[in-house]
């Protein structure tokens, strides 16, 4: 794993897997700044969360790195963006630096190997899922989800489920699609049980 420098974006709650996709409406100016030197550079942001409220926040320390595959920039100087996941990558320090945006160093993941879960993790989780976003009131095509890849229908979850913040982390740093799979059940059947108290898994 090499060393990297990487520009990056703290945002609470905003997961990227390799492979996957995040669409991102950028209108702080600091990170409109960022796009923008992006764009000229090597269109490579990494995404990564807050550990805290403080400003600037500290971070966790591992995130993704997402390379700008679409953009819209708006005539008021907001960006509509896509990222497309491509490493996971963990920071090494943090650069001084002077633009308004933070950039870290950091290392990023090698290579690639492909995962599959099997078919009794699959059955679970696919059971689960429907619980939980009938207890949503969310609706879903379950047609489309059972075509999906085991990595696109696990990855894709831990993106969009309303889970906290600390619970998204725990996700994005499970080391197999089976872990990660396994925590989000667990956390379904936690938030199906205690979504209105805020409760928060530990």
């Amino acid at each position: 794993m090499k060393p990297t420098r990487l520009s990056i974006f703290p945002l609470g709650g905003a997961l990227l897997f390799p492979r996957m996709q995040l669409p991102l409406h950028i209108f702080e100016p600091r990170y409109r700044a960022m796009i923008t030197d992006s764009l000229a550079r090597d269109r490579r942001i990494g995404m990564i969360q807050p550990r805290d409220a403080n400003e600037p926040p500290a971070l966790f320390d591992i995130g993704c790195v997402g390379r700008i595959a679409d953009v819209e920039a708006l005539p008021d100087g907001r960006f509509d963006i896509v990222l497309e996941g491509l490493a996971r990558f963990t920071i090494l320090r943090e650069l001084d630096v002077t633009t308004p945006f933070r950039q870290v160093e950091a290392e990023l993941e090698d290579g690639r190997e492909d995962e599959f879960l099997s078919l009794g993790e699959r059955a679970s989780l696919e059971m689960e899922s429907r619980k939980f976003a009938d207890g949503l009131g969310y609706a879903v095509d379950w047609e489309a989800v059972t075509r999906l890849d085991d990595e696109s229908l696990v990855n894709g979850i831990a993106q969009i489920a309303p889970f906290d913040v600390a619970s998204k982390q725990a996700l994005l740093e499970a080391k197999t699609l089976g872990d990660r799979a396994a925590l989000i059940v667990q956390l379904m059947q936690f938030y199906g049980r205690h979504g209105d108290d805020g409760g928060t898994l530990q």
